[in-house]
């Protein structure tokens, strides 16, 4: 089983930025892909970035292309947003989710709360 667990939210002004961590414990070896997606209560999530264990990143949300870039730590066991010129609209919860090599997800985090301000 894996673990994921972020932090580094908070609160930024806009156009600031912040970064988010989400390190992965447990069968680290199931794990093929890192991403992250966010969630405002009561919309649909969206999918924001992924990385393989090999580096390979695909970003998904137009809106952020640009503005947040995603890597990794595998000595850690750790993936990293880092998220620039930050918008009110970014304002949401902000999960990493672990994929398997048949891209099923696995594990997804708790989340960490990330609030923009105008």
């Amino acid at each position: 089983q894996v673990h994921l667990v972020e932090s580094g939210g908070g609160l930024e002004q806009a156009g600031g930025s912040l970064r988010l961590s989400c390190a992965a414990s447990g069968s680290i070896f199931e794990i093929n892909a890192l991403g992250w997606y966010r969630q405002v209560p009561g919309k649909r999530r969206e999918l924001l970035a992924s990385i393989t264990n090999g580096g390979n990143t695909e970003y998904y949300l137009d809106s952020v292309k640009g503005r947040f870039t995603i890597s990794r730590d595998n000595a850690k066991n750790t993936v990293y947003l880092q998220m620039s010129s930050l918008k009110p609209e970014d304002t949401a919860v902000y999960h990493c989710y672990a994929l398997d090599d048949t891209l099923y997800e696995i594990a997804w985090g708790q989340g960490t709360q990330v609030t923009v301000s105008s």
